[in-house]
């Protein structure tokens, strides 16, 4: 290995590299609005077009035809719009450890702090790509997924259920697209420490 090229994880923190940039997701009120408001916001943006497309009370139709499943299937509906939910936070979280493993990590870190459910590690340094990557692993992937499965039930009583999944995926992203952004112009040798509901972006000092 070229002893030139920079790690994507150290565990160590080289003594030219000094605190340059901090986000506290949870403990500072302005960063703490911030996101949650631009989630809040684009849950609205994304739900309300929708409804005059495809009325939300498709959700609710109750199917009594022969072979319409009835009442067993809109139980059925609504049981996996809640778990699903529930899954993908956990799938979501899953994800931001699955990639940082894949990118050298040692020790990931699960955890719920209030309105946060995150993965981190406590005790390692991110090179600034591979953390931006980490972040926006598991919003790119499931977007994907759901925006894909969307057109086929599009008009269904099955599409808002999946349709919400994407909301959910988008609007609970948000932090992680806030903090890509913001770290997306800070210097590329930039190493990042993630204690899951926030981080610090130490920069090479002159």
């Amino acid at each position: 290995m070229d002893k030139n090229i920079e790690p994507n994880v150290i565990s160590e923190l080289p003594s030219s590299y000094k605190l340059a940039h901090t986000l506290d997701l949870q403990n500072n009120k302005k960063q703490f609005f911030l996101i949650n408001g631009m989630a809040i916001l684009s849950a609205i943006i994304l739900i309300v077009p929708m409804l005059f497309l495809v009325p939300i009370d498709s959700l609710f139709i109750i199917d009594f035809s022969e072979g319409g499943g009835g009442i067993w299937l809109y139980i059925l509906r609504f049981a996996l719009l809640v778990l699903g939910s529930i899954l993908y936070i956990v799938l979501h979280e899953f994800t931001h450890g699955i990639v940082m493993k894949l990118f050298g990590a040692k020790k990931v870190k699960f955890g719920f702090s209030f309105l946060y459910a995150y993965a981190g590690s406590k005790e390692e340094y991110f090179k600034k790509w591979p953390y931006i990557i980490v972040a926006l692993a598991p919003f790119t992937i499931f977007f994907v997924i759901f925006a894909v499965i969307c057109p086929f039930i599009y008009k269904t009583p099955w599409f808002w259920m999946v349709y919400f999944w994407q909301v959910q995926n988008i609007s609970g992203s948000m932090g992680d697209i806030i903090v890509s952004l913001i770290f997306l112009g800070k210097p590329k040798n930039s190493y990042i420490k993630d204690e899951g509901t926030s981080m610090r972006l130490y920069a090479l000092q002159d």
